[in-house]
């Protein structure tokens, strides 16, 4: 049996923690014409007038989140310098607070002692609002709230109350600045007029990163994370690359240098290569497939499933028409009524935009039509484990 022992090895990394996404940077890099415009919209609090309510929006991992917490930390501390501002800020990511209840809920204990705290049944939504608006005032001064993830709150109740909550009386005492930060490019659009017009009153647009931003990003981590000298001449840039083809995601550039770092350290390399950032490649896309997979929806899964009958059975690539039928013998032995043929269509031209599976385009002139084939782009054992689900019920 060999030996399992812990025995600390800081060959490779220096501090870890700092390829998290948690971790923000003492300065954000690549970022600057955001941060221009972000900083530009919070300049009203300095100056102790009411706060801009401020919306940002961008896909997932373009900096919406980081660029917050910098601005807002900086701000905290050269609000100390101005004399009589007081400025308490509220976080809350609205991720699994589908309500406008629950939010308000969430804000209402943030802002009490424990002893103090309330359910989240049992009060009717008025009264819920009425504490929520009796703590806001009780904070006086300037108080900003974010709600991140805000596209997942399905009703506009709350972000039409909050930022007018001074101007329609409910607090007297507070000036209040709501910040909502969403990655569905079009909430903002979604949203009836009259809560636009009030959340939206500042838009920062946050756009991907592209391969030079990003091996900013990655190099300002590398100085903070790693040892010196420990990664190889291109694995910033190998990177880099990939993190501007996958949609511009610095998490995803992030994680797949901490993946690589790991695949040294347990290879027991001393330094980090290009072979290694390949290995961590592999590895994270398996995973990123998984999570996509069990994060889908229903009849989406069940129209992967029919992909991956077909595949294994090598009747791939398959027509569309070869598909749906697959998938209608699979959505009835689950019980489920199939959607439409458009509904399924729509599923794999998701799953093609996810890297999990593939279509081209066939055109065999008058005699044959033109016709779509399909085909899956990650392997079977990913796809079985981001099914498991659904699998283990059969």
């Amino acid at each position: 049996m060999g030996d399992f022992s812990f025995v600390p090895n800081n060959s490779i990394f220096k501090n870890r923690e700092a390829l998290l996404e948690e971790w923000t940077p003492d300065d954000l890099v690549g970022r600057d014409e955001e941060l221009s415009q972000y900083h530009a919209a919070l300049q009203p609090v300095i100056n102790k007038e009411t706060p801009s309510n401020i919306f940002l929006y961008g896909k997932s991992g373009v900096g919406k989140t980081a660029a917050t917490r910098y601005l807002l930390r900086t701000l905290q501390a050269d609000a100390t310098n101005v004399p009589e501002l007081a400025l308490t800020m509220i976080e809350v990511n609205c991720d699994g607070l589908n309500t406008s209840y629950q939010v308000a809920v969430k804000l209402v204990n943030e802002l009490r002692d424990p002893g103090r705290q309330i359910s989240n049944t049992g009060y009717p939504q008025a009264s819920v609002y009425e504490f929520l608006f009796d703590e806001l005032d009780a904070c006086g001064g300037t108080v900003l709230i974010v709600l991140d993830e805000v596209d997942h709150i399905e009703d506009d109740s709350l972000l039409y109350k909050l930022p007018r909550a001074r101007s329609n009386g409910d607090i007297t005492d507070a000036k209040l600045g709501v910040i909502g930060i969403s990655n569905d490019l079009d909430f903002r659009n979604q949203l009836s007029s009259k809560v636009r017009s009030s959340l939206c009153e500042k838009e920062v647009s946050f756009s991907a990163y592209n391969a030079d931003e990003l091996r900013l990003v990655l190099e300002q981590r590398e100085r903070v994370a790693f040892q010196e000298d420990v990664l190889e001449g291109g694995v910033i840039s190998m990177c880099a690359a990939y993190g501007a083809k996958d949609s511009g995601d610095a998490r995803k550039a992030l994680d797949l240098l901490l993946e690589a770092g790991d695949v040294a350290r347990e290879n027991g390399s001393d330094t980090v290569t290009e072979a290694h950032v390949e290995d961590a490649r592999e590895r994270v896309q398996t995973d990123q497939v998984v999570e996509g997979i069990q994060n889908y929806s229903e009849h989406g899964k069940l129209v992967l499933y029919a992909l991956m009958l077909l595949h294994e059975r090598g009747e791939t690539p398959a027509r569309t028409r070869e598909v749906v039928d697959t998938y209608r013998d699979v959505a009835h032995s689950e019980g489920v009524n199939p959607v439409s043929e458009r509904s399924v269509r729509d599923y794999i031209g998701e799953l093609a935009q996810l890297g999990i599976a593939s279509s081209a385009e066939h055109n065999r002139g008058k005699s044959g039509g033109k016709y779509k084939e399909h085909r899956l782009e990650q392997s079977v054992s990913a796809i079985r484990s981001g099914l498991s689900t659904l699998l283990d019920t059969d």
